[in-house]
């Protein structure tokens, strides 16, 4: 397997997951890439490692620059073991080779793998020589996990980001100058609003804490490495990392027979007669991942589903327990839909919605089918309130 070199002596020795299409529960259609980083100086330096699974093509490609054997620092970002899966693989190859992590860091690497490594715990401001150049290292709790921390190169101006600005996606290409920017863009908004939209607070401050750093080269852990587009990609952070919504109303619903999604579309026309920019998804078709990538931006949730028994529909059930584990803010909402001889369906929505403190400005309920004199009705109430 092959080695890219990202820098004079910097190479990229991860591996690409072609086949990869679910991650923690959202649909990743264009696989992933699980990024590490050897660094070729006085002191032979592993920035992160892979998926166990990927280890024999890791070590493939790090083999192709050293020998395993001579690495004297394994850099551990993030313990989650998408990143340290193959830690316990390099410490055999290199049992006097020491660990650097922050303390919580120390604490889940002993508590996943239960060995007794040699470790130097820094904490931000800590610097590591690895003889002509160095490692500033900066932790980023919570961005998303507790041991989460950033590593920067001076000397060649290289913010190894970890989690952050990273995307979902398999690809030869290792440089967002050799792969189309719109695409590298759309998984890295869909990382961010699976993966680090609860922690918004924590991503702004570590914005803000990269932010004097001089930065030519921004090296994930997963994806595409950024090299031209940087200001791009930070703009796009700045955003999500601060909520700022666009006039925009994401409409998702399930159906049972008809009624319900008939009053979706008097959702629709409603926010469409009031210049919004519209998302309509019906949840029995669209994963909820994809959906929650276009909710990460948007003013409006608005939710549908009829009475099923004494509650909602599975789909809407399942899509409104993971909006509610990402927790997106400052949103308002509409519920709605039908029922039969059971109006339980908008208070079960209802309850959903204050558990995520989702501000619901209207619901709408009709008993069986609609007729084209509830629906207007429907559109007007709904326009009169957004």
């Amino acid at each position: 397997m092959k080695s890219i070199e990202i820098a004079k002596d910097i190479f990229w020795v991860g591996g690409i997951d072609w086949s990869l299409r679910n991650f923690h529960g959202y649909k990743t259609q264009r696989g992933s890439t699980y990024n590490a980083y050897i660094i070729i100086d006085e002191k032979i330096t592993l920035i992160d490692t892979v998926k166990d699974y990927m280890s024999d093509e890791f070590l493939s490609r790090l083999s192709s620059v050293i020998d395993p054997s001579k690495i004297d620092y394994v850099v551990v970002n993030h313990v989650e073991m998408d990143h340290s899966g193959a830690v316990p693989h390099i410490m055999e190859l290199a049992p006097n080779a020491t660990i650097v992590t922050c303390a919580s860091g120390e604490k889940g690497l002993r508590e996943h793998y239960k060995k007794d490594w040699n470790f130097n715990v820094v904490k931000t401001g800590d610097s590591l020589s690895l003889g002509k150049r160095t490692l500033n290292f900066v932790t980023t709790p919570m961005v998303h996990w507790p041991d989460n921390m950033v590593s920067y190169m001076p000397e060649e101006k290289i913010l190894f980001s970890n989690d952050a600005f990273g995307q979902h996606l398999a690809s030869s290409e290792r440089f967002d100058d050799e792969f189309p920017l719109d695409i590298i863009l759309e998984e890295a908004k869909k990382y961010y609003a699976n993966i680090v939209f609860p922690y918004g607070t924590q991503a702004s401050k570590a914005l803000d804490d990269t932010q004097s750093l001089e930065i030519k080269m921004i090296a994930p852990s997963h994806g595409i490495i950024w090299r031209k587009n940087l200001a791009a990609i930070h703009d796009c952070y700045d955003k999500w990392a601060h909520n700022r919504l666009e006039k925009k109303v994401v409409i998702a619903y399930d159906s049972m027979w008809g009624s319900t999604e008939k009053m979706a579309k008097a959702v629709y026309k409603a926010f469409e007669q009031k210049g919004y920019k519209l998302r309509i998804f019906d949840l029995k078709l669209t994963d909820i991942s994809d959906i929650m990538t276009e909710i990460l931006d948007a003013e409006y949730l608005c939710v549908g589903s009829p009475t099923l028994n004494s509650g909602i529909m599975p789909n809407v059930a399942a899509f409104l327990t993971y909006v509610q584990g990402l927790a997106p803010k400052n949103r308002k909402g509409i519920i709605f839909g039908s029922y039969g001889w059971a109006q339980r369906n908008v208070k079960v929505l209802e309850e959903y919605f204050e558990k995520t403190k989702i501000q619901i400005v209207h619901s709408h309920v009709v008993n069986y089918i609609p007729t084209e004199e509830n629906l207007l009705e429907m559109q007007k109430k709904i326009e009169d309130v957004i």
